[in-house]
């Protein structure tokens, strides 16, 4: 590969996700529309909703790591090399990151749906 394409990227992840692709894609981008969303509203990131977000973040980290040892068809036995162990920790950061993302959102707009906006409520 001389250089970078972004196009081979997503179409060596479409042939190996397939539709899951498009469904994390979707759950990404609500996600982050969620998360904007909700600090908008507060004016602030609430910690005691992020420390729980950070914790179901940790879940969502292994859970990466099983959606993708499932789509690859391989183990983590099958990791040989250090560039193997550094892309194990890299999907499961990202599933981290994204699950903390997602629950804090869902958390915030649980709160905004029942009428309770933390910032505002402080007032």
């Amino acid at each position: 590969m001389q250089g970078f394409d972004l196009a081979v990227f997503l179409a060596v992840f479409l042939e190996m996700m397939g539709t899951i692709l498009w469904v994390l894609v979707a759950l990404a981008v609500v996600g982050l529309a969620g998360f904007l969303a909700v600090v908008w509203c507060e004016r602030t990131v609430v910690s005691r909703r992020l420390l729980r977000a950070e914790v179901i973040g940790v879940i969502g980290g292994f859970a990466a790591l099983a959606l993708m040892a499932y789509v690859t068809v391989s183990g983590f036995t099958d990791a040989g090399g250090p560039v193997d162990w550094l892309l194990i920790g890299i999907i499961w950061g990202m599933g981290l990151v994204g699950t903390t993302i997602l629950a804090y959102a869902a958390m915030g707009l649980w709160d905004m749906a029942r009428g309770r906006c933390v910032a505002r409520r402080a007032r």
